[in-house]
């Protein structure tokens, strides 16, 4: 079983940035891929983006793309979501997941493994 915490969220000013961190109990180097989602309330989870174990292939969501950059550092088996130019739409619960096989993808229901997520809320 692996065990996934987000934590990095809070409240930000639209146009600021906000840098989510999750920590995996499995060795990253041994996983797939990971990816972050947002949940807002009363929503389902909506892909923001993932990343391959190697680091050299991302996908990104069209409002990502451009603003949101996602890293990892294998030594601290931690994944990384930076936000940028934030705006009040990407306000929601962010929740990083994992699967053992198989590229990023936006269907949640390829990956295996969840946080519980950390709250980003975007206001002036």
């Amino acid at each position: 079983q692996v065990q996934l915490v987000e934590s990095g969220g809070g409240l930000a000013q639209p146009g600021g940035s906000l840098t989510l961190s999750c920590v995996s109990s499995e060795r990253i180097s041994n996983v797939y891929s990971m990816a972050w989602f947002r949940q807002a309330p009363g929503k389902g989870r909506d892909f923001v983006g993932g990343i391959h174990r190697s680091g050299g292939r991302l996908v990104y969501s069209d409002s990502a793309k451009g603003r949101f950059t996602i890293s990892k550092d294998n030594a601290k088996n931690t994944v990384y979501l930076q936000m940028t130019s934030l705006t009040p739409e990407d306000t929601g619960t962010y929740m990083c997941a994992l699967r053992l096989h198989g590229l990023a993808a936006s269907d949640d229901s390829v990956y295996r493994y969840w946080g519980q997520g950390t709250q980003v809320t975007i206001s002036s």
